[in-house]
């Protein structure tokens, strides 16, 4: 079923590899449809509880595939965008698109990054919830190095996340960024060594699967990324509606019993329906 990634599940968690190691994992738009169509079984996959992605080999991901680069055109891009997008429809056009689109699962995706982060590697890495690193690993935007832009949203969500100044000090320069650098920035959650960056991933997944309700983080997940261009005043009023309706939930009733009897919620998987 997939020539360019490996999909495994294991508990609650499902793990995407990139898998052209040998190319750095360097990105084509097979390798995109395949990524699709992964998060697509996980995000449907009722044990699922959260989603880790990351790369084969010695590399997270190198950027675009040479081939990518070469005479590709928008038609090209859009024909690969796909039909069958994955992800919450309600959350907006914005976080519908190519890549950003990673933000709109609603399960937690957490980006294991070991090496190279370069070029459009950034943008899809930042579009996973939670970054962790490790202390080799080195981010790259690479674009005014290769005669390029800013690609896939990467102007927008670089300045939200790091700050300006070192927004346009990454992209300008094109220089490497280093775990700790990152991690002061901002830029990723936790630094872990090589040989333990899966399992940490893991463990976090099972942690959520033992006392988060993967209900209300779809909807929190929805919230953070819809508020980020909201006013405070349509935040707040949205959150006040989302409120009333988890008072009438079964997910508040399990999480108030588990406190009065003190023992572990037992929270209801998250069920999508035929039409999400």
């Amino acid at each position: 079923m997939y020539k360019e990634i490996r999909f495994e599940i294991d508990g609650p968690c499902a793990t995407i590899t990139l898998n052209r190691p040998e190319q750095l994992n360097a990105w084509t738009l097979s390798m995109g449809d395949e990524i699709r169509r992964a998060f697509a079984a996980a995000e449907q996959d009722t044990n699922v509880v959260g989603i880790i992605f990351t790369g084969a080999g010695r590399a997270f991901c190198s950027g675009a595939d040479l081939s990518l680069l070469d005479g590709v055109s928008s038609t090209d891009l859009n024909d690969h965008a796909g039909s069958a997008m994955p992800g919450d429809k309600t959350i907006g056009t914005s976080y519908r698109q190519t890549y950003s689109y990673i933000a709109s699962i609603r399960k937690p995706v957490i980006a294991a990054i070991h090496g190279p982060c370069i070029g459009m590697g950034i943008p899809i890495a930042l579009f996973c919830d939670l970054r962790f690193a490790t202390p080799e690993s080195f981010f790259m935007t690479a674009f005014a190095q290769r005669g390029l832009i800013a690609e896939w949203g990467s102007s927008w969500l670089l300045p939200r996340m790091i700050g300006n100044t070192h927004a346009m000090d990454m992209l300008l320069s094109s220089r490497r960024v280093y775990a700790e650098e990152a991690k002061d920035m901002g830029m990723i959650n936790r630094i872990c060594e090589q040989s333990e960056l899966i399992n940490e991933a893991k463990r976090y997944i099972a942690d959520l699967a033992d006392s988060c309700s993967p209900y209300s983080m779809a909807i929190i997940k929805r919230q953070l990324h819809q508020d980020w261009m909201n006013s405070l005043d349509v935040a707040q009023n949205n959150a006040m509606d989302l409120m009333l309706a988890s008072f009438a939930g079964e997910n508040l009733k399990e999480g108030l019993a588990a406190i009065t009897e003190k023992r572990a919620a037992k929270f209801p998987p998250l069920k999508l329906d035929d039409s999400d």
